[in-house]
């Protein structure tokens, strides 16, 4: 419960920075997982951008009292402004030198790119010019402008995002280049306006120009998101009941997009697909985080970092990327579990973002639990508790035949998102994919890059593929989390949505044509691919073990045949029941 002081007011925000830090991580259900461990994250002293957190009581009344925010919920979110402006010694709605903040959702159990984020809010016409002015960086000014144009007009005033990629691509073709980060000051200036006539057309009403009531509809908006569609889908595919709803986290903006000293990732203190004790990640040089999780750019993996230099030839990830291994190391020691984490580096400084318990396979999830037995963070009771029936499941499933893979030739290969075999004939949008699984085909679901609307088609497909996109994007995230194939990023393949067909290596492939992909390697293979039983790694067998140590059931089994019954055996059972 939130709590009340002594004047009987509701504690509806709670903030944190150096000035104070009212939350903890216990306090998830309240906070938020984000909420609550951006607070631990801040009390244990690791560098991260002050803000505050809305509670999910907040989210609970919005709805009670039909759609409208709680009463002081305001005076209170103007409040906890006032702390991050004199922390940060920057006004919000100042047009000089403006505070920005960032709007994210976070429920008290993850729910990965489902409900909806703001960020470098507080941009006003008048405050780009400052902003451009304060930094000497025209281009990075008006790179967060038209970011906060595009969020805020699809999150807030619901202007779907294909318009605004539209507009995005007429500028790239007038300048002559492909990529986004290669459009000048001149070209971002001009797609804002461009997107403040696209919002104006679409929502018929303008971009609004006051950014304290921005930051009351971007809080509104994230509210709002709780109950969308693929929200309320993501829930009942993870059977994730009984919450009251989502936290909404303010927070100073750290900008990973002032330039090539500064950039953004995503990471997981071990390797989430086969749980190994490495640091395992990506990160975009001159972006914000949206841009690794959405999967609208391909990262290069923080086993890369160390090679990142400036254009004046300064080395800078070398010591980026030793820094984050301290907060792996920080990390681990305090939660005594693997954790996801996102960060942004803003002209060469660390700022941690998030952290959160990692999604990971059947197979990461036993490697964990014994290395982290070995490692004496848990002991083995700790090991049981955390290791799920789906995990085991996951590891009796099919992998392909090496032989037959031997004889194939790859048509392209993608990155290893999430192990696994699958082969199906191909779905292009998350709608035919759930239709035709239910009509009795196997399917893979085949993007550019999935969105969180694609997600009850992800669930249904047999795997993933997409040609943009990495390892920690959330489509890869919610794969591993499901024991779901994914190979991302692979760039070789050419999409044709409208027209329902691939291409790659010279060849077409359309609805019809069968593909198997290999989430472990990141291969693609036309036709359908042999596949064999699993091995069953030591790990297993030494979970299997433990789980004999402390249970208290005897376990038969049912068995139609001598080799049904040798199976039985090899997984514990003590003899023969039916």
């Amino acid at each position: 419960m939130a709590k009340k002081s002594k004047s009987s007011v509701t504690k509806l925000v709670y903030y944190f920075g150096k000035t104070k830090t009212d939350g903890e991580s216990s306090m998830k259900l309240l906070l938020g997982g984000k909420g609550a461990n951006l607070a631990e994250m801040t009390s244990i002293g690791l560098p991260v951008p002050a803000g505050f957190t809305c509670t999910t009581e907040c989210c609970a009344e919005y709805y009670k009292q039909g759609r409208k925010l709680p009463k002081g919920l305001m005076d209170q979110v103007s409040q906890a402004v006032a702390l991050l402006e004199k922390e940060s010694g920057k006004k919000f709605g100042c047009d000089e030198n403006p505070l920005l903040v960032s709007v994210r959702s976070g429920a008290a159990v993850s729910m990965p790119g489902m409900m909806d984020t703001v960020l470098n809010l507080g941009l006003t016409d008048v405050a780009v010019e400052g902003l451009a002015t304060a930094t000497g960086n025209e281009r990075f000014a008006f790179d967060a402008y038209r970011r906060l144009l595009n969020m805020y007009g699809d999150v807030v005033m619901g202007v779907d995002h294909h318009h605004f990629e539209a507009e995005f691509d007429k500028v790239k073709k007038k300048q002559k280049v492909e990529l986004d980060t290669d459009v000048d000051a001149a070209g971002l200036r001009e797609l804002c306006e461009l997107y403040k006539k696209c919002i104006k057309k679409h929502a018929g009403m303008a971009f609004p120009q006051d950014p304290m009531g921005q930051l009351e509809l971007g809080i509104e908006a994230v509210f709002k998101s709780w109950m969308t569609p693929r929200a309320i889908r993501y829930r009942q595919i993870n059977e994730i009941a009984g919450l009251q709803g989502t936290a909404v986290n303010v927070q100073s903006m750290a900008y990973g997009n002032m330039g090539d000293d500064c950039g953004t990732g995503v990471a997981f203190t071990r390797d989430p697909s086969i749980g190994t004790n490495k640091f395992y990640g990506e990160f975009l040089i001159n972006a914000q985080g949206e841009d690794v999780v959405a999967g609208i750019r391909t990262p290069q993996p923080v086993s890369e970092m160390a090679k990142w230099k400036t254009a004046d030839n300064k080395t800078l990830g070398k010591d980026i990327h030793k820094q984050l291994l301290g907060v792996k190391k920080t990390l681990e020691n305090h939660y005594k579990e693997m954790q996801d984490i996102e960060f942004t580096i803003e002209k060469g400084k660390l700022f941690m973002l998030q952290t959160r318990t990692g999604k990971r396979t059947g197979a990461a999830a036993l490697k964990i639990a014994v290395d982290m037995i070995k490692e004496k963070l848990i002991n083995e009771k700790t090991a049981l508790v955390r290791i799920h029936a789906n995990d085991l499941t996951q590891l009796l499933l099919p992998s392909f035949d090496p032989k037959a893979k031997a004889s194939a030739k790859a048509l392209a290969k993608g990155l290893p998102a999430s192990p696994g075999a699958a082969f199906g004939k191909l779905a292009f949008t998350a709608e035919e994919a759930v239709e035709r699984t239910q009509a009795g085909e196997s399917v893979l679901l085949v993007r550019k890059e999935t969105s969180p609307e694609d997600v009850d088609g992800m669930h249904h497909a047999a795997g993933i593929l997409t040609s943009t996109g990495g390892m920690t994007s959330h489509a890869a995230v919610v794969a591993r989390g499901w024991g779901k194939c994914c190979v991302a990023g692979a760039g070789e393949i050419v999409i044709n949505e409208k027209g329902k067909s691939i291409t790659v290596g010279g060849k077409k492939y359309t609805a019809k044509d069968t593909l198997s992909i290999d989430g472990s390697t990141g291969e693609v293979f036309a036709g359908q691919m042999a596949t064999v039983e699993p091995k069953l790694s030591g790990d297993f067998k030494k979970v299997m073990t433990l789980a004999d140590k402390y249970r208290t059931l005897k376990v038969r089994t049912n068995a139609d045949s001598p080799a049904d019954s040798v199976r039985a055996r090899g997984f514990g059972a003590e003899g023969i029941g039916l």
